[in-house]
């Protein structure tokens, strides 16, 4: 063996064992960093990769506890951690050969916000596209007690076992510009109430479809839905079903949530029948995998929009997004523990982003409140049709979530359809009355069926007393 030969030999040796040893150092899911949050008074877990088979410890400041696991043999790790009341800051020291700490480490109440481009929006909005107030509100916007993570953009054919890498940081001007506008609106409102520090994890991509954000497994419960081979990954993207669950979202199971709110559904607006059923088991396989019960799961129902100008084919029927948005209105039933923030009177004709996502991330926020925290004294929940009874040529609709009653603040109802025998739809007129509404109109005598709302884009002009819109809805199955 030559002497050129065997310093090549020996320099390609050690080359492979330093890239094994760096493979098997100590290092941490990319969630766990400095100023992360963890969830308050639970068991947290926390994960990462050491030297095959070796003891790894996490030391936490708050109890100064030493908890203690081993690596399997891929190196894989992961224990729990008690958390106290919220508080902070801490720190977190995991230990293996050689040691990391996590510094600036609060404790407090941990959300997952996801969805598409409406939950994706930044605070200073998208090009040519506006969030209102956001100027002034990101000027204002600094404070420690909130905290911020962005899981980048990831399509993939197969499940992932980390994300791309991304930081946790503080409430700012410049982090906040750059976060979730209805995350960032949901997450002030609930600091402010709780006193508790409030950690956000935004994992959302613009133009995802539901069945982007679910498994293989559960995609197969819908057979109609298409799952492109791996060896055709070229051909996926943010549209394809499973590759966001893939990418985004499979590396972030197990940390330790209080819920999630979603503002999703634009993509899904031409399959309202389907997303009936889908938007539940894509819940339902979040919450199975998470091992954390029905944690609470808050979503916004699309706003109004004209969707006419989208593929020219696509409109009338079930094309009109009524659809989907009472799709999403059957959904809370579906549901457990969830709710939905109604946004009828926050839409825009020519925008599917509409700029008042304040609105929305305070509805969610005021669910929240309300449902999670049982804070009391205030409506969070936006009226819902309970029943409809028809007498002579009048419809009478009663709500539920309305014990101040109905206003429509002085303008006239103008969105009320109904129908008799013939299933046509016509223009009818519509009276707040002691809490209900009474419909009629002067040619449909023996009326069958009410429709409120039920058109693409639509400005809501039925309100509890609160002020909070009541949503579109039929009472009819045509």
């Amino acid at each position: 063996m030559n002497t050129t030969f065997k310093s090549r030999l020996n320099i390609s040796i050690l080359f492979i064992l330093f890239v094994c040893s760096a493979e098997a150092q100590l290092r941490l899911a990319n969630f766990f960093s400095d100023n992360m949050v963890l969830q308050q008074q639970t068991k947290a877990a926390i994960w990462g990769w050491a030297g095959a088979n070796k003891n790894v410890s996490v030391t936490t400041s708050w109890n100064k506890k030493k908890v203690s696991t081993k690596a399997n043999n891929e190196g894989k790790w992961k224990l729990l951690v008690e958390t106290p009341a919220a508080g902070g800051p801490y720190e977190i020291t995991v230990s293996e050969s050689s040691t990391i700490t996590i510094k600036n480490v609060l404790v407090g109440e941990v959300w997952l916000c996801s969805g598409q481009s409406n939950m994706e929006m930044p605070m200073k909005g998208y090009k040519d596209q506006p969030v209102l107030h956001s100027n002034d509100d990101i000027l204002h916007s600094t404070n420690s007690q909130v905290r911020l993570y962005i899981v980048p953009r990831s399509v993939k054919a197969i499940a992932q076992q980390e994300s791309k890498p991304s930081e946790w940081k503080e409430a700012q001007p410049e982090s906040v510009a750059n976060f979730s506008a209805t995350a960032y609106y949901f997450g002030r409102l609930l600091n402010e109430m709780l006193h508790v520090p409030i950690g956000l994890v935004n994992i959302s991509y613009g133009g995802s479809p539901a069945e982007a954000w679910m498994s293989n497994d559960s995609i197969k419960a819908f057979p109609e839905i298409k799952v492109p081979p791996v060896q055709d990954s070229l051909k996926m993207n943010n549209r394809t079903a499973t590759t966001l669950f893939n990418g985004m979202l499979n590396p972030f199971i197990g940390y330790s949530i209080k819920g999630a709110i979603w503002y999703q559904g634009e993509s899904n607006y031409d399959r309202p029948d389907q997303y009936e059923n889908l938007f539940p088991a894509m819940v339902r396989e979040w919450r199975a995998r998470w091992a954390q019960g029905d944690f609470p799961f808050y979503f916004t129902q699309i706003a109004p929009f004209n969707y006419a100008p989208l593929p020219t084919s696509n409109t009338g029927g079930k094309y009109n997004s009524a659809n989907l948005r009472d799709a999403q209105r059957k959904s809370v039933a579906k549901i457990p523990n969830s709710e939905m923030a109604v946004l009828l009177d926050a839409g825009e004709e020519t925008s599917i982003h509409p700029a008042n996502k304040q609105k929305a991330g305070e509805r969610l926020a005021l669910l929240s409140l309300a449902n999670t925290y049982g804070m009391k004294g205030f409506a969070a929940m936006s009226p819902s049709l309970d029943s409809l009874i028809i007498k002579g040529s009048v419809a009478t609709l009663k709500f539920k979530n309305a014990p101040m009653g109905l206003t429509s603040f002085g303008k006239r109802l103008s969105n009320f359809e109904i129908a008799g025998t013939d299933k046509i739809f016509r223009p009818a007129q519509a009276i707040i009355s002691g809490g209900t509404v009474l419909v009629s109109a002067p040619n449909v005598r023996e009326p069958v069926a009410v429709r409120y709302a039920f058109r693409d884009y639509v400005e809501g002009d039925l309100f509890s007393v609160e002020g909070l819109p009541v949503s579109s809805f039929r009472t009819d199955d045509w």
